[in-house]
């Protein structure tokens, strides 16, 4: 009887763990590629294909992580002011993302996309702006792909752009995200 029991009990923590496991859908090689490029200029882009991120099912809430030296840009030039002029990525080293997937249901994920608000906050250079967007999430298989945009401003993470270059630099950067999830 004791026997049966230890077999039930672990039986039921492996059923658990195992369930757990699978409402966290986990991408280590997302993509977040931003834009702020002017007209008539040098375009201002990079993106950056390792950035992790990951979703809980039972509750929606989402977290990415993106190392700032990950964004390559076409210009090694503007990389390298970039990280040591804007950014200062020896000092903040890291972009973070946490917030929550809103009216969220996975049973309804499907592979039609469907429009779903995220509201959270971006940390950047230690300082944290509110976002709230839509995303286009559908599930392929076993991967769930979101997708989606957002627009932020240098001010808003305290980062100066020289007079000289600034009529070269939007006000207003376009970011644009893409992660496929899966089941960990």
């Amino acid at each position: 009887m004791k026997s049966e029991l230890s077999v039930l009990a672990i039986v039921t923590i492996m059923s658990i763990v195992s369930i757990n496991a699978q409402t966290k859908y986990i991408d280590k090689s997302g993509e977040i590629g931003f834009e702020a490029s002017e007209a008539s200029f040098e375009p201002v882009k990079a993106v950056n294909k390792s950035v992790t991120a990951i979703l809980n099912l039972e509750d929606g809430q989402f977290a990415s992580l993106a190392l700032i030296k990950g964004f390559h840009f076409e210009n090694s030039l503007m990389e390298e002011h970039f990280n040591e002029n804007y950014i200062e990525s020896e000092i903040y080293p890291k972009a973070t993302f946490k917030g929550s997937l809103l009216n969220f249901d996975h049973s309804q994920l499907s592979e039609n996309p469907a429009e779903i608000e995220v509201d959270g906050k971006l940390k950047l250079r230690e300082k944290e702006k509110g976002v709230k967007t839509t995303l286009s999430v559908q599930k392929v298989d076993d991967s769930i792909i979101m997708k989606g945009s957002f627009k932020v401003a240098p001010s808003d993470f305290d980062i100066e752009i020289p007079k000289i270059v600034a009529n070269k630099i939007a006000e207003e950067v376009i970011v644009n995200v893409a992660f496929k999830l899966r089941g960990k």
